[in-house]
């Protein structure tokens, strides 16, 4: 990371929709894997690639992501893709306070309205409520 920083000669920012620049924290991560031996890449040059090959202008993700979007502008950066805006949303949680995800096997929004759930049930579920504000 040092190293990629010395050739950018900056740590990137960030435009955050609703909250304009935010200032980078690159430097903080270290060095990060780029390449991993069970899948060849990882995550952040896979999501930054995706992004540029799709021309995407706004990505939006997890806030337990907002974090790594530091490692995501020096990538941009290093390889000249362009920078998108991000928006980084609140994380729903179930009742202990754990991430909902589909990892743990977590019912997806898709599955309550295959089930009968209309927009408007899913948007007023307690846990949503909860993690974006009533």
């Amino acid at each position: 990371m040092a190293r990629a920083l010395d050739v950018l000669q900056e740590v990137p920012d960030w435009h955050e929709v609703g909250q304009g620049r935010i200032a980078g924290r690159a430097h903080e991560f270290g060095d990060i894997v780029l390449g991993r031996r069970d899948n060849g890449v990882s995550y952040h040059l896979c999501v930054t690639h995706d992004d540029a090959l799709q021309d995407i202008t706004c990505v939006t993700r997890g806030r337990d992501l907002y974090e790594a979007t530091s490692v995501h502008r020096v990538l941009q950066e290093l390889m000249g893709w362009s920078e998108p805006h991000y928006a980084h949303h609140p994380l729903v949680m179930d009742e202990n306070g754990k991430k909902l995800s589909k990892r743990e096997n977590a019912e997806g929004v898709s599955h309550l309205r295959t089930n009968g759930w209309s927009a408007d049930e899913v948007l007023r579920h307690p846990l949503v409520l909860k993690a974006f504000g009533e």
